[in-house]
């Protein structure tokens, strides 16, 4: 008689943790979890909502200089481009060993990546509309999207990077390091010309340099170059020097992540600092790779580690609408707990109380949105390249627009950035 099926989450999670194969790199899934969970966490962590009266401030600890160095911890997004590298390189030869084309495989990375968005999307577009007849000011409604497609702006450069990650891959067989320090002085270039040459639109060509040489750091890794402490800590030595260097004698940002007012960012575009950081992180991480892998044998931290793997979209898309629904709750409430000082010690002591009920809010918003996370049905062999490529570059452009300015303006819904995010996401989804 046949057994009933298992269904639900942590089911699922610990069947595909049973059959996980003597080679997978756990370490690889790992740091993918705990670099989203970092980056979750520090945005909750340094968001600092406020009432004073009647009038709402949604401030930002990052106005604090103690704790922009924190960000030398948060940001972590450059440790998980690295970890991209990999997955992209073994998914690369994988598709190549099963005699899969460019086509296919690109259109499966895509859609695992903005498939998840489109309830977001969704979602945003029907509070906009009924903000909008409920008589809520359109600023209100543009600053909270924005808000919450923040995640969106690493996602568009991520479909980015993946889409030519065959590309890459093809020059770091050619030229192995030769081509990550080609990209090192691409970003040099950008930056000396755009701080010393004052051609500020030149940094927007560091959205390529900067994170597609940290992606081919992620193929020195999968070549079993840049694991244990012997070949990782020089790395880390290699990025922590040139890092106090910018900061400390070249005049930029202390912070890795974009401070409110200021006027340069080391994330918005990147910056030779952030890729600096880089290479610290990942020689940091991997350096700890061994012990982390016999760890990883364990099998309920295995277990968790696949469950937060299977929802790490859902959770990195929804985590800003969660806390924003926290916060308007609070405003509901009559400002409860937004009416202490921001940094004080009695705000310290009430941010795990926040952090908790907003954690609750984005698992109830996992269990709803967390089935995106798998598209569905294998993508037909002869799926055209042109597709994969066009549907990338229109989800990455509608992406950016919403995350620069929201959802929504002062005539509606931007119909043009929603249009071409969905429409990326129909390009790679639909099969005829």
């Amino acid at each position: 008689m046949a057994q009933p099926q298992r269904v639900g989450a942590l089911a699922q999670a610990r069947d595909l943790a049973a059959r996980t194969p003597a080679s997978r790199n756990r370490y690889v899934d790992f740091l993918r979890a705990a670099s989203i969970g970092v980056v979750v966490l520090g945005h909750w962590l340094l968001a600092a909502p406020s009432l004073d009266g009647s009038e709402f401030t949604l401030g930002d600890m990052l106005v604090k200089r103690w704790a922009q160095w924190l960000t030398w911890a948060f940001q972590v997004m450059p440790l998980f481009f690295i970890v991209g590298g990999y997955a992209n390189a073994a998914s690369w030869e994988a598709a190549q060993r099963a005699g899969r084309g460019y086509g296919p495989w690109a259109a499966e990375r895509v859609q695992r990546l903005v498939w998840p968005v489109v309830p977001l999307l969704l979602v945003w577009s029907a509070l906009a509309l009924a903000g909008g007849r409920l008589g809520l000011a359109p600023d209100l409604i543009r600053v909270g999207s924005q808000v919450a497609f923040i995640p969106t702006w690493f996602l568009a450069v991520y479909i980015g990077v993946a889409i030519v990650a065959p590309l890459a891959l093809a020059a770091w067989r050619r030229f192995g390091m030769r081509s990550f320090w080609a990209l090192v002085a691409g970003a040099v270039a950008v930056d000396a010309g755009a701080f010393a040459g004052g051609l500020d639109w030149l940094r927007w060509a560091n959205y390529a340099f900067v994170w597609l040489a940290v992606h081919q750091l992620g193929f020195l890794w999968r070549d079993g170059r840049l694991s244990g402490p012997a070949r990782a800590l020089p790395y880390a030595a290699g990025g922590l020097a040139p890092l106090a260097f910018l900061v400390g004698a070249a005049g930029y940002p202390v912070s890795m992540i974009s401070v409110p007012g200021e006027e340069v960012s080391n994330s918005k575009p990147p910056t030779l600092a952030l890729l600096a950081l880089g290479a610290l992180h990942a020689g940091v991480a991997l350096s700890l790779e061994a012990r982390a892998r016999r760890w990883l044998e364990r099998p309920a931290i295995w277990n968790a580690t696949v469950l937060v793997n299977g929802q790490i979209m859902t959770v990195f898309l929804w985590h800003a609408t969660a806390l924003i629904a926290v916060v308007g709750a609070a405003v509901a409430l009559g400002g409860i707990g937004l009416r202490l000082a921001p940094g004080s010690a009695a705000w310290w002591i009430a941010r795990p109380l926040w952090i908790g009920t907003a954690l609750v809010l984005l698992a109830v918003l996992v269990v709803l949105f967390g089935r995106f996370e798998r598209p569905g049905g294998r993508v037909p062999a002869a799926f055209p390249a042109w597709r994969s490529v066009a549907g990338a570059a229109c989800a990455c452009v509608g992406l950016s627009a919403i995350a620069l300015g929201g959802i929504a303006g002062d005539g509606g819904l931007r119909v043009y950035a929603l249009a071409l995010a969905l429409g990326g996401v129909a390009l790679v989804r639909l099969r005829q």
